[in-house]
């Protein structure tokens, strides 16, 4: 994946991301992802970008900002921490992500 942008915050990629229609909030319950109470297998999200962000100096504030498309074309962002803060569930759950390449 070819990310076209590089943000210097995760804030400022999350409200980059807003403006280009990634106004949803992903979150994970169950081993699925979910939006507004709606489930959705991994294996249906597809990942369009990945801006991911480490520490300076503490390596409890590695994040990863996911923008992620559902079925039906939402579109929405997941922030998930790496590292020490990593969630396991959530971690293989993104393995089954699609990574949708930008042309």
């Amino acid at each position: 994946m070819n990310s076209q942008f590089h943000y210097d915050t995760i804030s400022e990629a999350i409200n980059k991301l807003r403006v280009q229609g990634f106004v949803l909030d992903f979150g994970i319950e169950n081993s699925n992802f979910v939006i507004d109470s709606k489930l959705y297998d991994p294996k249906e999200i597809e990942i369009v970008d990945l801006y991911r962000y480490e520490g300076d100096s503490d390596p409890a504030d590695e994040s990863s900002v996911f923008a992620l498309i559902a079925p039906g074309g939402l579109k929405g962002i997941l922030v998930a921490g790496y590292g020490p803060n990593a969630n396991e569930e959530l971690g293989e759950m993104i393995k089954l992500l699609h990574f949708k390449y930008r042309t």
